[in-house]
């Protein structure tokens, strides 16, 4: 009994156009060769979904931290400093986080990147401002998302996901930040010191003089915080207190959206790692729109854009506005950031130190 093709399979399989040499073949990690976690997160660009966005992600901070390592293009005829103007260096980098980031043990990371002067520019929303520096003050513990808020109300713990933070720790903030706040109404109104936000955080950072704080290392390393939003939160509450005794503290929000904006518009170049979204994220990106867009970008978030939020819009949507370059190869990794961030930081910026500790040994 012969066999026939059935006549309507040639219809079934269209023809496959050759595929060009230089794209990437599917590839995982093959732990046939034992555990090697740089050989493992290098596979991630070959694996496919959002390993292959990690992996693209690593490509362009590596881009980033290679330009910013160039050297310096003279600005109107003049080379400073680019430890105190970080406009001056061939790549500013723009770091911006959520609060949860800095309550979380990402804090670390982001404490990492200040204290080895890598990054030239954060945006934090008031939370993380605060949590930064209560952390100094005294600890938050890991709890559980599925504990109950009316059992840790009446406990004095506040939950952050499945991070407490106690309420004595409020209180330890108001007793540490109180005379602060005088000596800086004191400075307003005998020196004439117009405080801003960012002034606001240097000194905060100054004051709490502890190796552990973001803060303490972005005053240290010259490196600008800016906070838009700094009232929100804790820093509101002890503002609020404040003010209700002491009238008369006033911060300028205009001199520091000036100060950011004419940062990026002495820039020779920008590159924007946005953990997060919110008012962090759009701010960074809204000042990019100054100078037609940053030359490289990174989003880490789990957002979605179906809502036309701004938190969820990817890179794309961004060069619509002109807050990215159409050039640019940006790249949005969707997930956590309290796994992805630090895994991106090893393959990046800490790897970039070993090289260097290794160059010198040599």
């Amino acid at each position: 009994m012969s066999h026939h093709i059935h006549p309507m399979i040639g219809d079934l399989f269209r023809q496959t156009e050759p595929v060009p040499e230089d794209v990437p073949k599917v590839r995982g990690y093959d732990f046939n060769q034992g555990v090697d976690h740089r050989a493992l997160l290098q596979s991630f660009l070959t694996t496919g979904f959002q390993a292959t966005n990690f992996g693209l992600a690593v490509q362009e901070l590596n881009n980033m931290i290679k330009r910013r390592q160039q050297p310096v293009e003279v600005i109107n005829g003049i080379v400073e400093d680019p430890s105190t103007c970080p406009c001056l260096r061939s790549c500013t980098i723009f770091l911006s986080c959520t609060s949860n980031l800095i309550s979380c043990g990402v804090r670390e990371s982001i404490r990492y990147l200040a204290e080895h002067k890598m990054v030239d520019v954060f945006v934090i929303t008031a939370g993380g401002i605060e949590e930064d520096l209560i952390k100094c003050l005294g600890p938050v513990y890991v709890g559980e998302f599925t504990m109950s808020g009316k059992d840790l109300y009446e406990k004095g713990l506040n939950r952050t996901g499945n991070t407490l933070m106690p309420d004595e720790n409020y209180a330890k903030f108001h007793e540490w930040i109180k005379p602060i706040l005088k000596q800086m109404l004191v400075e307003q109104n005998t020196q004439s010191v117009r405080w801003t936000p960012s002034k606001m955080i240097r000194r905060l950072g100054k004051e709490i003089n502890n190796p552990e704080s973001v803060c303490f290392w972005a005053y240290k390393n010259n490196i600008h915080v800016f906070s838009p939003a700094l009232t929100d939160g804790a820093l509101g509450d002890m503002l609020y207190l404040f003010s209700a005794e002491m009238p008369g503290l006033i911060l300028d929000t205009i001199e520091d959206i000036s100060k950011l904006n004419n940062l990026v518009l002495a820039a020779n170049s920008t590159g924007i790692i946005a953990l997060g979204g919110g008012v962090a994220k759009h701010h960074t990106c809204n000042a990019n729109s100054w100078r037609d867009g940053a030359d490289y970008a990174v989003y880490v978030n789990t957002a979605q854009e179906f809502d036309g939020c701004d938190s969820g819009a990817r890179p794309d949507e961004a060069v619509s506005w002109g807050k990215i370059r159409a050039q640019a190869k940006a790249v949005k990794v969707f997930g956590d950031a309290t796994m992805i961030f630090p895994l991106l930081l090893a393959e990046t910026f800490a790897a970039h130190v070993e090289e260097t500790a290794d160059e010198k040994k040599e």
